[in-house]
């Protein structure tokens, strides 16, 4: 057991202890108080049904049945009880406790004040009545607790005082130990288990997992736990996709470095062509440099590490713009590119304008590199009058991609069947990362006409 696990415990049985204490304190004091109040007159079963059997025989047999009932009282062991009217003498003249009487009277007004609130007194406490004479004179009857040769017999029905306040206390300390002891393994043993979790992480371990042990869990730590798997899950992802970039970039490099070693190893052979071979050496040196950018502004995407400040950018501009360069660049090759919105006049949204203008390049210069010559890449912006989110879909002629390729066509370094048109394979993931960095999403469909089309979907401008 850790520290963690002390402190837990020692806190929560030092708070419990103050409270044990305190109230068993209090109790104590308060049972004091009773015994105290109550130990002038006699009170239980045995003192009742003997009170109650002597107002019966006053209430239907008047004065002198009682006297008669006091004077030959049935129980040899004990003394009949008190019956004292308003002039405080008793009615077989017997002498009368002061303190006792006091007590009585007070109690009969308790249980009178009680009885207009319609509240419900133990008859066991009852331990004096009152009878009222046919001249109206009431008449007190009770036992004083000397009265009584024999102690009261312990009713069956539970009846709680407390004897001995230590061995409460030590029954509270004992109970308190305990839910202590509980209390602090629940919250530790997780928070130990965590603790184990990252431990385990930092030594490259993004595997493992807390949330199974944490099920039933639905307090702050098992939320902590499970944000804990989510981000080891987004790590073990990233650390995964890193690994696989480092992968294939290391393998896109081998072959432009070939190319440079025969060319070098050429012009080394034949002097004579050695300006072809710097030729050849400038152009592998340029595709390295673009490959090495295109890795480096994918990896900042995917680590969400690009400094781009969010302005104000006219979708339509955007996308006329890049409409107005692939044009330029297609008309060598016999290709189109025709823009068509749905959308009147401007339509601003806050977004990075030239991460959302390389994005959309990307996609649409990947159009021209598949649409055959003498065809047209169409490029529509539409916006849902529902959830006012821009719609654009870029449309090519080409012959399409497998079904079983469509998800995979935005992961790095994917050329799939084409990869005799050029290309690294990076544009679409780059687009991809750009366009989910806006909060947006982009996805790819098969024409039934022929060609592809890449949809992408971005928030609409804030209220």
């Amino acid at each position: 057991m850790g520290r963690l696990f002390w402190k837990i415990f020692a806190g929560f049985w030092l708070t419990m202890l103050i409270t044990v204490v305190g109230v068993t304190t209090a109790l104590v004091v308060r049972e004091e108080a009773r015994r105290n109040e109550d130990s002038l007159l006699a009170a239980g079963p045995r003192s009742n049904i003997s009170l109650r059997m002597a107002w019966s025989v006053a209430q239907y047999g008047g004065e002198g049945a009682l006297r008669a009932l006091l004077a030959n009282w049935p129980e040899p062991d004990g003394e009949p009880p008190l019956v004292v009217g308003d002039d405080n003498q008793d009615l077989l003249g017997r002498a009368v406790p002061a303190g006792a009487l006091a007590a009585a009277r007070d109690q009969l007004a308790g249980f009178r004040a009680n009885r207009d609130k319609t509240h419900v007194v133990d008859w066991r406490k009852r331990s004096v009545r009152a009878w009222r004479d046919p001249e109206g004179q009431e008449h007190l009857m009770f036992f004083p607790q000397t009265s009584l040769r024999s102690p009261e017999r312990q009713s069956w029905i539970p009846y709680f005082r407390i004897e001995t306040p230590l061995m409460l206390i030590l029954a509270a300390i004992l109970a308190s130990l305990g839910v202590s002891v509980l209390l602090a393994r629940h919250f530790s043993r997780p928070i130990r288990k965590l603790q184990d979790a990252f431990q385990a992480a930092s030594l490259g371990q993004l595997d493992i997992r807390v949330g199974p042990s944490m099920v039933g869990r639905r307090d702050e730590i098992g939320e902590l736990g499970r944000k804990f798997d989510g981000m080891a899950q987004k790590l073990q992802v990233l650390v995964g996709s890193q690994n696989r970039l480092l992968h294939d970039v290391s393998h896109e490099l081998r072959s432009p470095l070939a190319r440079l070693q025969v060319a070098v190893g050429l012009a080394r052979q034949n002097p004579a062509q050695l300006d072809t071979a710097l030729q050849r050496i400038e152009r592998e040196a340029e595709k390295l440099d673009a490959l090495v950018g295109e890795v480096l502004t994918l990896s900042r995407l995917e680590a969400q590490h690009v400094q781009h400040a969010e302005d104000y950018v006219d979708v339509v501009e955007l996308l006329d713009s890049v409409a107005e360069d692939a044009r330029f660049e297609a008309e060598g090759s016999g290709r189109r590119v025709m823009f068509t919105s749905s959308v009147d006049g401007e339509l601003v949204i806050r977004a990075r304008g030239e991460l959302l203008h390389r994005a959309v390049e990307n996609v649409v210069r990947n159009a021209l590199r598949y649409t055959p010559p003498d065809s047209a890449v169409e490029l529509y912006l539409s916006k849902n009058a529902t959830t006012q989110g821009l719609h654009i879909i870029v449309a090519d002629s080409g012959p399409g991609v497998p079904e079983s390729d469509l998800a995979t066509i935005f992961d790095p370094f994917f050329r799939g069947e084409s990869a005799g048109n050029g290309g690294y394979g990076l544009g679409l993931a780059i687009a991809r990362r750009a366009i989910e960095a806006h909060g947006g999403r982009v996805y790819a469909r098969n024409r039934q006409s022929g060609g592809l089309e890449i949809h992408i979907e971005l928030p609409g401008p804030a209220a």
